[in-house]
């Protein structure tokens, strides 16, 4: 698990896109549903803490995730928790999990869905 901070260029986008394209990806963003924040009734990547899920030619997938807060009781147990979450997916090879606090997580960075179940909508 990497903690630390990446330098990043001008203009170089702060979280890394996805792999939107490759047929496992639907299946990992499913499989990160199921992880959720034991203080917020809202699955992770609907509360906008996965901010990348990259999946490579061999099926690899490294997903860049942030927690709500540096504090977050469950700092440590959660990139775990996603990794247990993915590794089952039928067709992935393997899962690695990086911990960034860049940029920070915001409440805008939650789904629509997240927002109506939390009553910000």
């Amino acid at each position: 698990m990497n903690t630390e901070t990446p330098e990043h260029l001008e203009g170089e986008p702060l979280i890394k896109p996805s792999t939107h394209t490759h047929p496992l990806y639907d299946a990992v963003v499913e499989a990160c549903r199921t992880v959720y924040d034991p203080e917020i009734p809202v699955n992770i990547f609907d509360l906008g803490l996965i901010y990348t899920i990259e999946i490579s030619d061999e099926n690899v997938v490294s997903v860049i995730m942030t927690l709500t807060a540096p504090g977050c009781p469950v700092a440590g147990d959660m990139p775990g928790w996603i990794q247990e979450a993915v590794e089952p997916v039928a067709g992935v090879q393997q899962v690695t999990v990086d911990l960034t606090w860049e940029p920070p997580w915001g409440m805008e960075m939650m789904s629509d869905e997240a927002r109506l179940e939390l009553g910000f909508m």
